[in-house]
């Protein structure tokens, strides 16, 4: 129990004797009334045991014997009934008083003492809480002991349900002194809002109220202060008269010189100074001059002669221009003098521009070059310097019924075969374009090609989802006869292995149309190229999937598919002139694959939307691609894979472009009808960049149903090219 400290007065009984044992003396009443409600031994009106400790600075005794708690009930008993007695003989015949001390006495009188409750006050002084957010505990009490933090296992979830429920969530906040929760009082509440609200804490206070003037404007007979002046008011200062002889001297010295008056008249500029190199803005290099206004022609004048003077129909149209696309932003007019010319409407306005142009419009240096925009156009050779290369039509192929979708040459360059959409393959000699053979094969052939090993006559035709194996039998009967024993000389082995394809035989009567082999496949095939040596032949199968390339080999009459999967759509594939890569077009890309190692080399980005064609140069370093939307791409492989130049000549979407064998040549075929043949001259010096310059441009085609020219083909000797269109013809540029 604290120990209580406060006045209380010892009133005797009426024996004589005091009711407890203390210091006796005979007490004044009517002093005694006159401090009673400055006495402390009302339990009502005292302080707690923890008030009293914060405004005495006293802290709390802590003993629990209970000699001290009954010896300091006796003193509150004896208080009580000193000051019931008092009052009673102070005031004597006064029943609501007596009734009021009766019940005052009768309230239990320990209901307002706090004595018992602990005091956690904590006492850390002025430190950083952070220091203890490590430690259980959050400071020390007054007697020393440490003020452990309560435990707080609830989780978010646990104060979202007491921010619910609790009604009184939001007015409880947590003290940092004991780590503990403390409920605000309607009082604290209207104290912080007020506060947030940026008024004063205390509702009392009034910022509004009137000022009381200490000192009225009203003279008055008698001084505010009556101090006589100092000494050193009436002597001169010593540190004054240092400082004017020091300025004095300045003067005398010339180190200070005097003011000048300001000239009160405005100083102007002339914004044309340039010329004159005395002038303040001719002196500034980097200042540049507004431009001068354009002087006053004889369209301006008052009578201007008549050829300037429009007409009814010039006017009209000058009406209907825009006003920063006339030649003058007035109607010229005559007058007879110049007494009847009337005033300008739009002077004031003009001269305003004018004003704002003068000194709000930025200008800025700029170093002009004087170059010839012939020199920023790269010197090409002239196309006649560039010959030879095919310039007119020679001859024309006509035969077929349909468009025409493929065409090829035979190595010696003495035959032609193309594939239509009629259902037939034709055999055509170049030379007199005489058709020399026609093997109807049923269906739309979408591809066709000539072996390039000059020692194998035969053809490969795409149609449907079947490669057909041709043995044209034009030329050498030696020649003829070695590709059949070639044909005939396999053995099939003995345990047929799993394949993509099946290789299937030619009847009788489908060898005496040149028939000779029969490669089916799962899907339509759109594309049929060989290999250079004439024994490996790569199909584009119109799948999806890793199955849409296959590689077949001619002697062991075995079938494969390179990939593992698919990376888009496949257009086109083609084999490298002389390395071991393949080449294969999809939507977007191009990607080159090393067929030893089996591994991706080179991954290259046309930039195109849709690639259509691809073609690879004879040396085998630079590649052609033709896209659906009218570009023709030239890679340098030693380059990079970005495009090293995009050509858009054509108007309409590419459908084939070409490489000559053995001339610097490349064409190019387009659905608006027309062959353009560049000149693509490739360099041993790997610094020196390919020369590509457009040299013709090939017509004759005649667009049908929207289709043009579908396939060109270089003659392999002769500076010639062979172009099929949707016309159903093939002609000959030479």
């Amino acid at each position: 129990m604290a120990e209580r400290r406060g006045v209380c007065l010892v009133v005797p009984e009426q024996g004589g004797r005091p009711a407890k044992r203390g210091l006796e003396f005979e007490p004044d009443y009517q002093l005694y009334a006159s401090l009673q409600p400055f006495l402390l031994c009302d339990p009502a009106s005292s302080l707690s045991d923890s008030e009293e400790s914060v405004f005495s600075g006293l802290e709390d005794s802590g003993s629990d014997s209970s000699e001290d708690n009954n010896n300091e009930g006796e003193d509150e008993i004896s208080c009580d009934k000193g000051h019931s007695r008092t009052e009673g003989q102070a005031q004597t015949g006064s029943p609501g008083l007596r009734t009021e001390m009766a019940k005052a006495s009768s309230q239990d009188e320990y209901q307002e003492d706090s004595s018992d409750e602990e005091d956690i006050r904590n006492t850390v002084g002025n430190v950083p809480l952070e220091w203890y957010d490590d430690f259980p505990h959050v400071g020390y009490d007054l007697d020393g002991r440490r003020i452990y933090k309560p435990l707080r296992t609830r989780d978010e979830l646990d104060q979202f349900l007491d921010k619910m429920d609790d009604p009184d969530y939001w007015r409880t906040v947590q003290d940092r002194m004991t780590g503990r929760d403390l409920r605000l009082t309607d009082e604290q509440v209207a104290l912080v809002q007020r506060l947030q609200s940026g008024k004063f804490g205390d509702v009392r206070f009034s910022p509004y109220e009137p000022a009381v003037d200490f000192f009225s404007g009203d003279v008055m007979i008698h001084p505010v202060t009556n101090r006589p002046a100092d000494k050193r008011s009436f002597i001169p200062s010593l540190v004054e008269k240092e400082k004017v002889s020091r300025m004095v001297h300045a003067i005398k010295m010339g180190w200070i010189q005097p003011r000048r008056p300001r000239d009160s008249t405005p100083s102007f500029y002339d914004l044309w100074a340039q010329e004159d190199p005395n002038a303040v803005l001719g002196r500034h290099r980097m200042h540049v001059p507004a431009p001068k206004l354009a002087l006053p022609g004889h369209a301006e004048s008052y009578n201007p002669p008549p050829e300037y003077l429009l007409s009814e129909e010039e006017r009209l149209a000058w009406g209907q221009q825009e006003p920063g696309e006339r030649k003058l932003n007035f109607l010229p007019q005559k007058f007879p003098s110049l007494r009847v010319v009337p005033a300008y409407s739009r002077f004031i306005q003009e001269r305003f521009e004018r004003c704002l142009d003068l000194y709000l419009c930025p200008r800025q240096r700029k170093m002009r070059v004087n170059v010839d925009p012939e020199d920023l156009i790269p010197k090409l050779p002239r196309p006649r310097d560039l010959q030879p290369f095919p310039t007119c039509q020679t001859l024309v192929y006509r035969g077929h019924s349909d468009l025409v979708r493929c065409l090829s040459v035979s190595p010696g360059g003495q035959w032609l075969v193309s594939g239509s959409d009629d259902g037939s393959v034709r055999l055509w000699e170049v030379a007199t374009a005489r058709c020399m053979k026609t093997v109807p094969v049923g269906g739309v052939v979408r591809s066709v090609a000539w072996n390039p090993n000059p020692t194998i006559c035969l053809v490969a035709a795409a149609l449907d989802d079947t490669v057909l194996l041709l043995n044209p039998a034009l030329g050498d009967r030696l020649l003829v006869g070695s590709t059949d024993q070639l044909l005939d000389a396999f053995t099939p082995p003995e345990e047929p292995a799993l394949q993509p394809a099946q290789w299937l035989e030619a009847s009788e009567e489908e060898r005496e149309r040149g028939l000779r082999l029969r490669i089916s496949h799962s899907k339509p095939v759109t594309q049929v190229t060989w290999h250079r040596h004439g024994d490996y032949l790569a199909v584009v199968l119109a799948t999806a999937g890793h199955t849409q390339v296959l590689i077949h080999q001619l002697s062991r009459r075995r079938s494969q598919s390179p990939f593992r999967r698919s990376h888009g759509q496949v257009q086109c594939v083609a084999f490298h002139p002389n390395r071991p890569f393949l080449l294969v077009a999809s939507q977007r890309n191009v990607r080159v694959y090393h067929l030893l190692r089996q591994e991706l080399t080179k991954k290259l980005m046309p930039n195109c939307k849709w690639v259509s064609s691809m073609a690879v140069h004879p040396a085998g370093d630079n590649i052609i691609c033709g896209s659906y939307d009218s570009k023709l791409v030239w890679f340098d492989l030693d380059l990079s894979t970005k495009p090293y130049k995009v050509l858009r000549h054509h108007k309409k979407a590419l459908r084939a472009v070409a490489f000559h064998p053995r001339y610097p040549l490349f064409a190019s075929s387009s659905d608006d009808g027309t062959v353009i043949v560049c000149h693509g001259m490739v360099y041993n010096d790997l610094l020196q960049n390919p020369l590509l310059v457009p040299v013709k441009v090939l017509k004759g085609h005649t667009p049908t149903r929207d289709l043009g020219v579908l396939d060109v083909a270089f003659h392999p000797t002769q500076p010639w090219i062979f172009s099929s269109g949707a016309d159903g013809t093939i002609r000959l540029f030479t």
